[in-house]
């Protein structure tokens, strides 16, 4: 049994993630990390979407669509739905206020309308978490989907505004309009690719074939989500090895699609 959709999500985060507050991320060297995904990654991941006519979904802060506006235009000229990341790429939890955090999403749909004429229909936060106000403003905001929780493994969901007071049981509430497309940090490239100074190596081929593995045991009414970064998975080698799994998802009959797509089609 394997899933019938796919989606390739790619988080364009550039160098937002290394400029974020004073953490000591800041330096040179790791900026050069995010240039590398702007410059080299993702034209790479580009080129290699065209070569197997694949759709992608690109969650893109608006730091980098601000900052790198070329290749943002070419992600738009080449069919690629853009969603929103955030503007500064700050985890929703690390904001001071709700106000500072709408300011933030507000600017981010801002950088999208400015790049794809359009505001985008999805969502996706940084650093996989929300605040206890996030999911209020991204239905203010009029979003469709968020591609952020992980409640499922590939059944998309519709998010709940629960409460999870410490001295009660915890309440799940009711579900809202906004569908989650379920995301894993088991089918993202970052955790077993992207040396942060605390995570060790992990040998390339046994990421993708735990993707294989994964993807053999979703059931055919699944959603697979991967998620990839152009900094991390823009090498020629590891483009080379998604390009195996592309071609064996399709061989069980796969369909590739953005997540706008399914989430439009979701009853």
């Amino acid at each position: 049994m394997t899933a019938e959709t796919v989606c390739l999500t790619f988080d364009f985060d550039a160098v937002s993630p290394w400029i974020h507050k004073e953490d000591g991320r800041n330096t040179p060297t790791n900026r050069s990390r995010g240039l590398y995904g702007a410059e080299v990654g993702a034209p790479n991941v580009l080129e290699f979407l065209a070569d197997h006519d694949l759709p992608a979904t690109w969650f893109v802060p608006g730091h980098t669509i601000d900052s790198f506006p070329d290749v943002c235009e070419r992600v738009v000229d080449a069919g690629h739905e853009v969603a929103h990341h955030g503007w500064s790429h700050t985890p929703p939890g690390e904001y001071d206020s709700e106000a500072a955090e709408r300011a933030d999403v507000e600017r981010g749909i801002e950088s999208i309308e400015r790049l794809t004429g359009s505001p985008p229909a999805g969502y996706r936060s940084p650093s996989w978490d929300y605040s206890e106000h996030t999911l209020n403003l991204l239905l203010e905001a009029g979003f469709e989907y968020s591609s952020s929780g992980m409640a499922r493994d590939f059944e998309p969901y519709f998010a709940r505004r629960d409460r999870a007071p410490v001295d009660s049981p915890y309440d799940p509430g009711e579900p809202t309009d906004l569908l989650e497309v379920p995301i894993s940090w088991q089918r993202d490239d970052y955790p077993p690719l992207a040396f942060s100074g605390e995570r060790g190596y992990t040998p390339e081929s046994a990421v993708f074939e735990d993707w294989q593995s994964q993807f053999d045991h979703a059931p055919a009414d699944g959603v697979f989500v991967l998620t990839m970064h152009p900094q991390v998975i823009g090498r020629p080698d590891r483009l080379a090895k998604l390009g195996a799994f592309v071609e064996y998802a399709q061989l069980e009959g796969a369909e590739f699609r953005t997540v706008e797509s399914v989430a439009a089609e979701y009853p």
